[in-house]
C-alpha cells in the first residue's frame, strides 16, 4: 500500500518533436508495474465521490482494488459491468472534470490516475478477449433496432444482446464506430488497434452490424419497425451537421469545417501518401474554436505539415478542450492566438484564402454557462495570414431522420427531444448521445445509450 502523498505515476509519451511528425500514439500508457504501483495510491473511500462523476458509475475503487492486488482479469470484469468501452473511455475521456475531478486524494495531492488505469485494463482485456467470451442468455424473440455506431449506439447494443435481444446496427458509413473513426484521430485513438477491437468485443454478443445504410434515405424509422419488423429503435446518430459563422469570406477555396477535415484524415487516411482522399492544409492553417474537435483540428493540421494556430474568443482559463489536449498542443509547438475573433475570411484573385481578419476581444459579464461574454475591443482589427480555415464551432444532428419520422419531435437546435431515459415524443422509437445533446463527450454518450438500452427493456417487457 503506498503511503498517501506518494507522487502519482507519470505515463510515458512520445517525444513531443518527434510525435508533432507522425500520427502515432502519443501517450504510451502503462506497464503492469507502473498500473499496479498507481493503483496502490488509492485511498479506497468508502463514499466514492469518484464514482458519483462517473456519466456511466463504474466502480472505480472495486477495480482499482483488484488491479492493486495484481488481478486484472477482475479488475475487468468488475469495468465490464457499466462499461462497455473502456480502452476508449481510458484515452478520451475528459477525467479531470469527471472522476479524476472528484479524488479525495486530489484535495492535497494529485489524483489517481483513473483514466490511465481503466485504459490500461481495457486493453488488457482486448489482448485477451478469445479467453473471456462470455456465456449469453436465450434470445428472448424481441427484435431492436439501433440507428448509428458510435458509442452510444454500440453501449445501447451491447447492454440488449445481454439481456436476450437480437439487435442489429445500421451505420450510414463504411467503417464502424461513428465519431471514434472519423472524428478523433489516430494519435489519441488508435482505430486498429483499439476501436476496431472494441466493436468487434460488441460483435461477439451477437450484435449484427450493417454499414452503407443512411436511415432516413436507405429507409427510414417507419421502415424498420413496420417492414423490417423490429420491435423498437435507438437513434445514436450523433450530431455530424458542422456550424459555421455566417461571416464574409466563409465560401472561399481553403475553408473546411473540422468534421470535413477530420473525417478525411482519420476515415479515409489522407494523411497517407498512397490514401486516394485529398487533404489541403497549405502552409500556414487557422483553427477556430477553442474545444477538443478544435485541438485535433490544428494538432492533425500541425502532423500534415502546416504552421498551425488556433484562434479564440476566450481566454485561456475558458477553452472547454481537455487539459491534457492543451498541454500536448503546446507541446508539440501549437500557436494560441487568446482573446481573438475572426470578422472575415479574406481572399485572394482566384477565391482561395489569403488570410483572416479578426478582433481583439475582451471578457465581460459570465453569460448563462457562467463563462464571461467576450466583448469586442473597438478598432483592434488585424489580420493573420493563412491559406486554410478549419472552423471547430460545434456540431449539430442531421435533420433527415426528423423530416423523414412522423411524430418525433425535435428542438431549436435540430437535437431529438427525448426524456432522461431516452424515450422521444414517438412511441417505440428512444434516442441518446449527440443526437440528443449535441456534440458531448464519448462517455456521455456510452451513459445515454445504457439508459436507453434499460428504458427500451423496460417498453419491450411490458
Amino acid at each position: 500500500m503506498a503511503k498517501i502523498g506518494t507522487p502519482r505515476t507519470p505515463v510515458r509519451e512520445q517525444d513531443p518533436a518527434l510525435r508533432a511528425t507522425n500520427f502515432e500514439e502519443v501517450c504510451l500508457g502503462y506497464d503492469a508495474e507502473e498500473a499496479r504501483r498507481e493503483a496502490e495510491r488509492c485511498l479506497n473511500c468508502k463514499v466514492p465521490r469518484c464514482q458519483g462523476q462517473c456519466p456511466v458509475h463504474v466502480d472505480i475503487p472495486g477495480f482499482i482494488a483488484r488491479l492493486a492486488e495484481g488481478d486484472v482479469a477482475g479488475a475487468a470484469d468488475v469495468i465490464a459491468r457499466d462499461s462497455s468501452l473502456p480502452s476508449v473511455c481510458g484515452r478520451v475521456c475528459p477525467q479531470e472534470s469527471q472522476c479524476e475531478g472528484a479524488c479525495v486524494l486530489g484535495v492535497k495531492f494529485e489524483p489517481v490516475a483513473i483514466g490511465k488505469l481503466e485504459r490500461y485494463v481495457g486493453d488488457w482485456a482486448i489482448a485477451n478477449a478469445a479467453s473471456r467470451r462470455q456465456e449469453l442468455p436465450p434470445r428472448n424473440g424481441k427484435r431492436v433496432a439501433i440507428v448509428g455506431s458510435g458509442p452510444a449506439g454500440l453501449a445501447c447494443a451491447s447492454d440488449l444482446a445481454r439481456l436476450g435481444y437480437e439487435v442489429k446496427i445500421f451505420e450510414a458509413l463504411h467503417k464502424v464506430g461513428g465519431v471514434l473513426v472519423y472524428g478523433i484521430p489516430e494519435f489519441r485513438l488508435p482505430k486498429e488497434r483499439i476501436v476496431a477491437r472494441e466493436v468487434e468485443a460488441v460483435k461477439s454478443l451477437g450484435v449484427e452490424i450493417e454499414t452503407d445504410v443512411v436511415v432516413g434515405r436507405t429507409m427510414t424509422v417507419d421502415d424498420l419497425l413496420d417492414r423490417e419488423g423490429f420491435d423498437a429503435v435507438f437513434i445514436g446518430s450523433g450530431a455530424g451537421l458542422p456550424r459555421f459563422m455566417g461571416i464574409e469570406g466563409e465560401n472561399l477555396n481553403g475553408v473546411f469545417s473540422a468534421n470535413e477535415f477530420l473525417t478525411r484524415a482519420n476515415l479515409m487516411h489522407a494523411y497517407d501518401e498512397h490514401a486516394d482522399t485529398p487533404i489541403y492544409t497549405g502552409k500556414r492553417a487557422v483553427i477556430v474554436g477553442g474545444g477538443n474537435v478544435a485541438m485535433d483540428a490544428v494538432r492533425t493540421a500541425k502532423r500534415l505539415g502546416a504552421d498551425a494556430v488556433i484562434v479564440y474568443r476566450r481566454s485561456e482559463a475558458e477553452l472547454p478542450a481537455r487539459v491534457e489536449e492543451v498541454h500536448h498542443a503546446k507541446q508539440e509547438g501549437i500557436d494560441f492566438r487568446m482573446l481573438t475573433n475572426p470578422v472575415r475570411v479574406l481572399g485572394d484573385e482566384n477565391g482561395w484564402v489569403r488570410g483572416v481578419e479578426c478582433v481583439q476581444m475582451e471578457l465581460g459579464e459570465p453569460d448563462e454557462s457562467g463563462r464571461r461574454s467576450p466583448v469586442v475591443k473597438e478598432g483592434s482589427n488585424f489580420e493573420i495570414p493563412c491559406d486554410v480555415v478549419i472552423m471547430a464551432l460545434g456540431t449539430s444532428p442531421n435533420p433527415l431522420i426528423k423530416s423523414t419520422t412522423d411524430g418525433l419531435d425535435t428542438n431549436r437546435r435540430g437535437c431529438i427531444v427525448a426524456d432522461e431515459e431516452g424515450r422521444t415524443t414517438r412511441r417505440g422509437v428512444f434516442a441518446g448521445g449527440d443526437a440528443v445533446t449535441g456534440a458531448a463527450t464519448v462517455i456521455l454518450a456510452m451513459g445515454a445509450g445504457r439508459k436507453a438500452a434499460h428504458a427500451i427493456h423496460e417498453y419491450l417487457s411490458e
